[in-house]
């Protein structure tokens, strides 16, 4: 990381330039600290940003203000247009890049755009945004890291946050502060083209992955690096019926709020800096029109003090004609929405915003509040005072350093699906191995969507390393690596064929996949082409998501998801081999078939693979094909209290050769215990309350090698709040002369905890019309909460919420009272 503890360095030629080229009312704060000038409030680095936004909006124009709410395109707008316009930003859409492509060619665009901006009479930065979704990935040799359902697979919200600062870092160095990024979305439907922007189907994945905005942000926006994030899309795009992008998620807000809000609730904990509105709808009305969920619900509730973006022409939609008009203007603007994504169509939406302000149809509040949200992430941010690229960032783009953290990355979100006879690890050394199928040699299908273009492309598209490569890598003169992308030319002579098989590139819209997940008739052939062969078959799937695999899946002998791993395909051979343990965990429940749409975790459904599974190499972790060991010695537990238990087994008569067992945890977090050969019990301790547990019983040798001697046995302790309760902090989030929304915290003692139960008494006449993130009961003037499935595991100190809506007699002020919590 640089020493320069600023962003971006000022360009003093070109800020004084752009002074000498127009007549200011007032210098840029660069300006004036370079001619000496003395500084208005706005442009004084050591006030208050509530006091220079104030001084700054006291100085603005009607235009002014209404340029600050607008974003255009830019390959349609030009230099001359920021400053006669006063534009408050500018992006790069998907694929829209600067030539040549080079992390040096975006600096140098962006600066010519920032120092039009500064040329302005305020000299007021514009703000550059970029969908930067898994590494800069708009720009020729960047490092392209897991897309987000990888990620989720990882289980590694520290991972996570690493990979933000690491892409925060790259965008830096290409002049860039906007990162349209993280997708917050909770995908439930498997056949929607975003899927794998997802990191999971349940809230707590996304919601623990929220860490990626800590890792963008920094821990102040004018720290070294910091890039605004946003959360996106609000609210619900993953919902939406049939996977169908910019869809309608019919669901109740009991649901939507306690699946598809508490990620946006972690993002806003964490200082998140704008929020991304979705396309698609909730029970009919378009999100970019929905001031409830915007204003009351995003603002209100949440507290969200950044500002609202539209996605790319959103507000379109609004009115359900082609176009931007004054009825989609007014309806998004007083809906809650700061700035609009208008790529092409931003004069109109200005002069259209100026109409309705005039009309007076959207209040000159409304208009300062979005604006005042604006140039507070602008301060913020520290644009008035180093609005210019930080060039000592432009090198890490593409770095070693960044490289290895994308490989780290892949080869923990790999997923092992099926290991029969234990064939993976593959060794290094010996003999033959057959490789095959269209994503083996091919960067942009391991990348997918977002990769340079927009829908992304196969081929060679970016410097990385393919999965073939990594292999190839790995066992260097260790043994011969053969590839076919058909695989024709395989014959008996090889010990294993790895088939690298899969999606092939695609974003949204085009991603959309309603009629089958099945494998095209391309790697259905290279499949049975290598089947015939009689070679052992190891499957490696690229895909964006689960796909329909269950009638394939018997004549493979090992299968691993890869999803879409990006330029570091050698993080996925770093599995194949060995060199790193399998941990990877599915995000996502993977269908028997596709008729299961959608099929998530809970809803009674049978999977091929339910959310969470994963095997790994150690002993214990392999395929069981077939039912559990039956030699002697099946483990029985006993004993078994909130924080210990008790495993006993009978040791096996034909145990020849034998030093010693070794009890092994299969799942928790207790150490793995060892035993002397005589023992045939062991007491473990150290365990969390209400929690289960999975053991096995190993007899090992003097050279330590393992074998299984017994079944499984699982235990779940039980409760007991040895370090402490729990508590039930109540906010009243809004209320209104019939009804109210309270918001209540959940705060653990200093005992760990899988779930919680909250009561409080409800006023008489009072009825509960809705909840979220917790299940609700009523008996009486009781009213009992206990956790949603997503949101009861706490650690010691740990909180989480839950919120209801109830209903009262009119004028009735009364609100629930005696809140308890175990």
């Amino acid at each position: 990381m640089s020493s320069n503890p600023s962003r971006k360095r000022p360009v003093v030629g070109a800020v004084v330039a752009a002074l000498l080229a127009t007549t200011l009312t007032a210098p840029s704060p660069a300006t004036a600290a370079v001619m000496g000038a003395a500084a208005l409030p706005y442009q004084d680095p050591s006030l208050p940003v509530a006091t220079r936004v104030d001084d700054l909006m006291g100085r603005m124009s009607l235009d002014e203000k209404l340029g600050q709410m607008t974003q255009a395109e830019r390959g349609s707008v030009s230099t001359s247009d920021v400053t006669t316009y006063r534009l408050g930003s500018v992006l790069s859409g998907g694929g829209s890049a600067p030539s040549p492509n080079t992390a040096t060619g975006w600096a140098d665009m962006y600066d010519r755009f920032q120092n039009a901006a500064l040329a302005t009479p305020l000299g007021i930065p514009l703000v550059y945004g970029v969908d930067a979704v898994h590494g800069h990935n708009n720009v020729v040799g960047a490092t392209i890291f897991p897309h987000n359902i990888g990620l989720g697979a990882t289980r590694d919200p520290g991972l996570v946050q690493r990979i933000g600062r690491a892409t925060a870092e790259e965008v830096a160095g290409t002049g860039i502060d906007w990162n349209f990024a993280p997708c917050l979305c909770v995908a439930r439907d498997d056949r929607w083209g975003r899927t794998y922007e997802s990191y999971g189907e349940t809230p707590d994945l996304p919601s623990q992955m929220a860490s990626i905005i800590t890792g963008l942000q920094g821990d102040t926006l004018n720290g070294p690096a910091s890039v605004l994030a946003t959360a996106k899309h609000y609210l619900a795009d993953g919902g939406t019926q049939g996977g169908t992008d910019q869809g309608d998620a019919r669901v109740s807000e009991s649901e939507l709020r306690a699946v598809h809000l508490p990620p946006f609730e972690a993002a806003v904990e964490r200082g998140v800096g704008s929020v991304m509105i979705s396309f698609s709808s909730w029970n009919g009305t378009k999100l970019h029109g929905h001031r409830y969920l915007i204003t009351d619900v995003l603002k209100g509730e949440l507290g969200f003090d950044g500002f609202v973006v539209s996605d790319w022409n959103g507000i379109d939609q609004i009115d359900g004609a082609p176009g931007t008009s004054a009825q989609d203007v007014r309806t998004a603007v007083n809906a809650g929405v700061d700035m609009a994504m208008v790529p092409t169509e931003w004069r109109r939406f200005i002069e259209l915003l100026r109409a309705e302000v005039q009309a007076g149809r959207v209040t000159t509040a409304r208009v300062d509040d979005a604006v005042r949200r604006i140039l507070t992430k602008k301060f913020e941010l520290g644009l008035f005072e180093e609005p210019l690229t930080d060039r000592s960032y432009t090198s890490t783009v593409g770095s070693a350093a960044h490289r290895a953290l994308a490989r780290e990355a892949v080869a923990k979100s790999q997923v092992v699906l099926k290991n029969a006879n234990d064939l993976l690890p593959l060794a290094r050394t010996g003999g033959k191995i057959f490789v095959a199928g269209k994503s083996a040699d091919d960067i942009g299908n391991q990348s997918g969507g977002w990769t340079i273009s927009w829908q992304g492309s196969s081929g060679d598209i970016t410097p990385g390393t393919t999965i073939l490569e990594g292999i190839r890598d790995t066992v260097g003169s260790g043994a011969t690596v053969t590839y076919s992308r058909d695989g024709s030319g395989i014959d008996g002579s090889y010990r294993v064929a790895v088939a690298v098989v899969g999606e092939t590139p695609y974003a949204e819209g085009q991603g959309d996949r309603p009629g089958g997940l099945g494998l095209d008739s391309t790697d259905l052939n290279t499949l049975a082409t290598l089947r015939a062969s009689g070679v052992p078959l190891v499957v490696v799937l690229v895909s964006g998501r689960p796909l329909d695999i269950a009638a394939q899946l018997p004549g493979w002998d090992a299968l691993v998801a890869a999803w879409l791993p990006g330029t570091e395909g050698q993080g996925v051979a770093d599995v194949l081999f060995g060199a790193v343990e399998p941990a990877g965990k599915l995000p996502m429940t993977w269908m028997s078939s596709a008729s299961q749409q959608p099929i998530n975790a809970g809803d009674g459904k049978t999977p091929l693979f339910p959310q969470g599974f994963g095997l790994t190499y150690e002993p214990g972790g392999e395929e069981d094909d077939t039912s559990p060991p039956t030699a002697p010695g099946t483990p029985a537990a006993s004993g078994v209290t909130s924080t210990s238990a008790t495993l006993t087994w009978a040791a096996a008569t034909d145990d020849v050769g034998v030093t010693g067992y070794d009890v092994v945890r299969l799942q928790g977090s207790a150490e793995s215990p060892a035993v002397s050969v005589s023992t045939t019990s062991t007491t473990i301790t150290g365990l969390s309350p209400d929690t289960s547990y999975t053991f096995a019983v190993y007899a090992r040798d003097a050279a330590g090698n393992r074998s299984p001697r017994s079944g499984t046995v699982t235990l779940t302790t039980s409760g007991g709040d040895t370090g402490g309760g729990c508590s039930v902090t109540p906010s009243t989030q809004s209320q209104w002369g019939n009804g109210y929304v309270i918001q209540a915290t959940v705060t653990n003692g200093s005992a760990a905890r899988t779930s919680w139960t909250a009561t409080f008494t409800l006023p008489a006449g009072h009825t509960i019309t809705g909840s979220w993130n917790a299940s609700v009961s009523v008996s009486g003037g009781t009213v009992t909460a206990r956790n949603a499935p997503h949101n009861g595991t706490l650690g010691a100190g740990a909180s989480t919420s839950f919120g209801f809506q109830a209903s009262r007699p009119n004028g009735d002020a009364a609100l629930p009272s005696g809140y308890t919590c175990d």
